[in-house]
């Protein structure tokens, strides 16, 4: 469910419950003086009954004893003088989406520029944002939703209304483009699998003036495909690989190339994963997820920029055609594996994708995102995905839009040493690192810098953050984020829009 409607109004709807900002030591923002004013002091007195300290994000609710509204909702929005991030205005967005979604259908929030101080856009879109990011839940397979949020409309009280309404669709856009990538790493395997996922693209981008092209496995077969061959051919589905364009700069302007990981069901093939928890490898297509949700993201929004997303999708499972440890594959780039260990094929699938993503396309700049390791969430937890690079500019402008909206990268060192680790003594290279070298995300990320060459050229690994169940990280209800299209969003519109 996503809450129907959210809107910006410069009058006060009388039926509605109300939010008001209330700063650390109780006291009300203006926005919340205004109305405070109109119930006849009322809310003070509540508020200062309860003791309600106006700490950030935390929020209480009291009944009106009047007859205007039901309830009023109280939101920290801590220290009068302390600038907000773009992140903590859209979980304050959240807290109130939270606190209010189950007391009535319809809230007007009294929380406007005037009473926060932040950098970049308004304060007050921000937490629209983030309202709508958190009430997103894929509550699809549920036949009752006893618990459903009653709430369907939030107002946000300005002077400013048309024009605030105006800009909120442009956000209104990229979280519908979040609820898609949400939507599809959620989705079971029995529903997203290679050919589905091809379709959902071509279904989503074309009517918005993409372009979609979907290889199938004769056609990967011609191109030499080998490494991401042998990972599919245990499955009964066969691998596709999507081909997203959008083409919204000048014809000469080199593209910027997403590559994503999309294997919809990893049982580990041979390499069986242990059964605890195999059910989550449900969600090892997230790469492709979140490209597709980007591709979207920029075509509802019509960046005047070239973009390419490549989802590289397969089935990887056991069988009697299944590739088997020790197997000796050769890539497209002619470069040969030796597969010790048929999990760790979210590498060998993307070694492919990304030689043909380089040598066909030219890209500006490619940027990979994959759920590749679990080393990547022992070294980083669930907060920051792994970021790796053979270029510093690039690295320092994703992380920038890290810090604006709130999708924690952290660089990660590559060296010789870690590359020497995955050297194979029967073939070019190995796709696991030697058991003395340690570093498994580190290893990963050699292995696939091998298929980049001189290309600016950035690796996400997000195992640890493509889902989640605490609410202080993500703007998200629990389960899929759509980490990486806030992101990469901002990314393109940064430091790639002329």
């Amino acid at each position: 469910m996503v809450i129907q409607d959210i809107s910006f109004v410069s009058a006060p709807k009388d039926s509605a419950s109300i939010v008001v900002g209330v700063y650390a030591g109780g006291q009300l923002s203006s926005s919340g003086l205004f109305f405070n004013d109109k119930f006849s002091g009322e809310i003070e007195k509540n508020i200062k009954k309860i003791g309600f300290s106006g700490k950030l994000f935390e929020t209480t609710s009291f009944v009106s004893s009047g007859d205007v509204c039901n309830y009023v909702v109280a939101v920290g929005l801590g220290e009068s003088r302390k600038s907000l991030t773009g992140f903590e205005l859209k979980r304050l967005g959240g807290s109130i989406y939270d606190a209010a979604k189950k007391l009535d259908t319809e809230v007007v929030v009294a929380i406007d520029d005037a009473d926060l101080t932040t950098t970049g856009s308004s304060a007050q879109l921000q937490i629209a944002f983030g309202a709508l990011l958190k009430s997103w839940a894929f509550d699809k397979y549920k036949t009752e939703k006893k618990d459903a949020p009653k709430l369907s409309s939030i107002y946000f009280f300005t002077s400013d209304a048309d024009s605030r309404q105006k800009d909120f669709g442009k956000y209104r856009n990229i979280a519908e483009a979040v609820f898609l990538t949400r939507l599809v790493v959620s989705e079971p395997a029995n529903v997203i699998y290679p050919e589905s996922l091809a379709e959902i693209a071509k279904k989503e981008l074309l009517p918005l003036g993409g372009k979609v092209e979907i290889l199938n496995k004769h056609q990967m077969t011609v191109l030499g495909m080998n490494a991401l061959l042998g990972v599919a051919q245990g499955s009964e589905n066969e691998p596709k690989l999507a081909i997203l364009h959008w083409n919204g700069g000048t014809a000469h302007e080199k593209p910027v190339v997403f590559v994503g990981k999309g294997v919809t069901f990893d049982s580990g093939g041979i390499s069986l994963k242990p059964g605890e928890g195999m059910h989550e490898m449900r969600c090892d297509m997230a790469g492709a997820g979140t490209v597709l949700g980007l591709l979207k993201a920029v075509a509802l929004n019509k960046l005047p920029v070239n973009v390419v997303g490549v989802m590289v999708l397969v089935e990887n499972m056991p069988s009697g055609t299944a590739q088997r440890p020790g197997d000796v594959v050769k890539s497209m780039s002619g470069q040969t594996i030796e597969v010790l260990n048929t999990d760790a094929e979210g590498r060998l699938i993307l070694a492919d994708a990304l030689w043909y993503a380089q040598d066909r396309f030219s890209p500006e700049v490619m940027i990979d995102l994959a759920t590749l390791t679990g080393a990547v969430i022992v070294a980083l937890g669930h907060e920051f995905a792994g970021l790796f690079s053979n270029d510093d500019t690039l690295a320092e402008q994703i992380k920038k839009s890290s810090d604006a909206t709130g999708e924690k990268v952290w660089r990660m060192p590559m060296t010789e040493h870690f590359n020497k680790g995955i050297d194979s003594t029967i073939a070019d290279m190995q796709n696991i690192a030697k058991p003395s070298v340690r570093g498994g995300s580190i290893t990963a990320a050699q292995f696939l810098k091998r298929f980049v060459n001189d290309v600016k050229w950035a690796h996400l690994d997000i195992a640890g953050v493509e889902s989640t169940n605490d609410d202080d990280l993500f703007i998200c209800s629990e389960g899929a984020t759509g980490f990486g299209v806030c992101l990469l969003y901002d990314f393109l519109c940064n430091a790639c829009v002329k």
